[in-house]
């Protein structure tokens, strides 16, 4: 009787594990495909949406698309994307959505009364499109809405009183648009200064200091005169300090009036994306040890505002501008795109400080950082060269390829550099993101990771794993994608890639690649030129054969034994950098193709991480190498 109680209680969690499972992938259909719908509904010039795969189970592995631990999307990041065509309805049903961000694009139509639908919203961004209609009633519901953002359309009608139940919002924009109708002003809007509603000719009320039809004429505050003393004694002469203060007082308004009045008048020529927060008090002189806190206001003006014309890239962590400093020099400014925690302020700092006591010759030096209370901004020394991914792929045709002897410096330069990271830094750093995108180069070519640190920084609610997996498909590790727990391992995974990439010259991730009926995963194509022993297919073309065949192969045995499926296997950072000064290689490698003779003989079944690796490694034990061990 027992046995078969315990069968039955079994037999029950099974059933109830199923229905879970079941009901999880009904989820991540349903949102899959709502943004599906979004794309069939957009105008997409750039093909950023190419990987929006309906087939797939889930759109977690979506470019331009986060998600939790439990597979629901939290982020939707298409700003500046050159999209258009209008927004649809469906996007009501991406019930944990915590970010919709299409600001800089020419999407049109009317906002779906839909978005209505989604509680969890954080932060609205739809500024600097063609978005006609009016301002949905529903948004009154977004009662966690922290950031909206509408300016720079064509909208129309009234701003709706709904709005006033949102107490959590502390960015609103909805200027430059065709609004009109009185301003909400149960004092819900006292945050907010007229430049909100700036530039829209048919508001009034308060705020904006334009007096509805009908509403009597607004009068200004009677001037404040301090009482006069008790005692008779002295009376004249206090009338007298009265009447002075209180002039002062008046052309103290009016001084301080005066460049609030400029600056709107400045921001009706020139519409753009704007900064409520500009922090007076922070002095651009303080100094955390080596790290500088820059104002706002001063990266505004080294960007141009944050223009896009000075966008540098673009990420998961969020953009990258070029600036120009007071005294002359050339910064690359990263704003954070994350959400602001309550109270975090001190952490951030904290870490940003742990980043900037990371100092190598291989390792990009943080300059400084911004912090205020919507914002966090991180400045870096800029980098002639850029990216080792725009010098494989995006350079200028009059501009020669990398050579061979500058792609072997840079993969002995990235080592170094992680291998700090992981093993002399306390605590130890873990990347997250190893990428030919994030190895920048400097004037002379030297590798400099950069972006080391910021999957914890932006993370600091969780001291030991990531509330969501961080990367970029095609690096990421595959332990890191089914289970989110990252380490040393998991970055030597994203090296490994990156060494393919300098390499070939591909991308870790390709699409295109299916035209030749090759696989879309860099990792995969290689194995699979491996196995029919086309190994001169493998070098990229830009170097026009003029390589050293041998180091080929050894630093393609290196990017082998990095992505291995099981981390155990993988070598350490600081090992990865003792092969690559020809310290150990010939052994390790030895040792490898043994295991996977023995893994052949004895027929161990499906390959681990089948998800992620098409051929078994098992296929790789005959590959010969030609050239010295």
């Amino acid at each position: 009787m027992g046995e078969m109680k315990r069968l039955r209680v079994n037999r029950v969690r099974l059933y109830v594990l199923l229905v879970w499972q079941l009901l999880g992938q009904i989820c991540a259909n349903m949102e899959g495909d709502a943004l599906h719908s979004l794309r069939a509904n957009l105008v997409d010039p750039n093909n950023v949406l190419q990987s929006w795969d309906p087939t797939l189970v889930n759109p977690c592995t979506w470019f331009h698309v986060t998600c939790n631990n439990d597979n629901s999307v939290i982020r939707v990041d298409l700003g500046n994307a050159e999209l258009s065509g209008s927004l649809v309805p469906q996007l009501g049903q991406l019930n944990n959505l915590q970010y919709l961000e299409l600001y800089s694009n020419n999407i049109s139509g009317m906002i779906p009364s839909d978005l209505g639908n989604l509680t969890n919203l954080v932060s609205l961004d739809l500024y600097l499109n063609k978005f006609t209609g009016g301002i949905p009633n529903s948004l009154g519901k977004l009662t966690k809405l922290r950031f909206l953002r509408l300016n720079n359309n064509s909208l129309t009608g009234g701003i709706p009183m709904s709005l006033t139940n949102v107490s959590a919002l502390q960015v609103l924009d909805l200027s430059n648009n065709n609004l009109s109708g009185e301003v909400p002003s149960n004092g819900s809007f006292s945050l907010f200064t007229p430049i909100s509603f700036a530039n829209n000719r048919g508001l009034c009320g308060p705020v904006t200091s334009q007096p509805c039809p009908g509403a009597p004429p607004f009068s200004p505050p009677p001037p404040f005169f301090p009482p006069p003393p008790a005692s008779n004694q002295g009376r004249n002469s206090a009338s007298s300090t009265g009447a002075i203060a209180g002039g002062v007082a008046a052309g103290a308004a009016l001084l301080f009036a005066a460049p609030a009045i400029g600056f709107a008048w400045w921001r009706r020529r020139k519409p753009q994306e704007h900064f409520f927060d500009v922090p007076a008090e922070e002095d651009p002189e303080v100094h955390l040890g080596q790290l500088k806190r820059f104002s706002l206001r001063e990266l505004q003006v080294a960007t141009d505002s944050f223009s896009n014309k000075n966008i540098l890239g673009r990420g998961g962590f969020g953009k990258v501008y070029k600036g120009r400093l007071a005294d002359g020099s050339l910064v690359a400014v990263k704003r954070l795109k994350e959400e602001r925690t309550p109270g975090g302020e001190l952490q951030f700092q904290t870490e940003v400080e742990m980043i900037s006591m990371a100092v190598h010759r291989n390792l990009l030096r943080l300059r400084g950082f911004c912090m205020t209370p919507t914002e966090r901004l991180l400045v870096y020394p800029y980098m002639a060269n850029g990216s080792v991914a725009s010098c494989l792929r995006e350079r200028p045709e009059a501009e020669p390829p990398l050579n061979w002897p500058t792609r072997k410096r840079i993969a002995l330069g990235a080592a170094r550099g992680l291998s700090y990271l992981h093993d002399h830094c306390d605590p130890k750093i873990i990347h997250r993101d190893v990428k030919a995108a994030n190895i920048l180069l400097d004037e002379d070519y030297e590798a400099v990771v950069g972006d080391f640190g910021l999957a914890k920084l932006m993370d600091y609610k969780d001291t030991h794993v990531t509330t969501a997996v961080r990367g970029t498909i095609g690096h990421i590790a595959p332990e890191y994608l089914s289970t989110g727990k990252s380490s040393e391992k998991t970055d030597v995974f994203g090296y490994g890639i990156m060494l393919l990439e300098l390499i070939t010259g591909q991308r870790a991730f390709d699409l295109a690649r299916l035209a030749n009926d090759d696989d879309v995963m860099l990792l995969d194509w290689v194995k699979g030129l491996l196995k029919e022993k086309r190994v001169e297919n493998l070098v990229d073309p830009d170097l026009q054969n003029n390589y050293v065949e041998a180091e080929v192969e050894q630093l393609i045995q290196v990017a082998l034994l990095c992505t291995q499926g099981s981390p155990m296997d993988r070598p350490k950072m600081s090992e990865v950098v003792r092969m690559l000064e020809g310290d150990g290689l010939a052994e390790r490698w030895e040792e490898w193709q043994k295991v996977e003779v023995v893994r052949n003989e004895v027929d161990l079944g499906p390959p681990r991480n089948s998800e992620w690796i098409v051929d078994s490694t098992d296929n790789l034990h005959a590959v010969e190498l030609s050239g010295p061990r």
